[in-house]
């Protein structure tokens, strides 16, 4: 199962770079598809170069 917090976290650094309100880790969660999720993860750990938020 994959932990979302790290994507939340970009997804929450990219509203404020566009002054944008994000919505709370509850929404985010229940509105965005699987795929949508992965690639905010996905994103999240190239920008830290590293996967610290994926776990088997």
């Amino acid at each position: 199962m994959l932990d979302y917090r790290g994507g939340f976290e970009y997804y929450k650094e990219a509203c404020e770079r566009h002054d944008i309100e994000p919505i709370n880790f509850h929404y985010f969660i229940i509105n965005l598809s699987q795929n949508q999720l992965i690639a905010y993860n996905d994103r999240a750990c190239q920008n830290r170069g590293q996967n610290e938020f994926a776990t088997p």
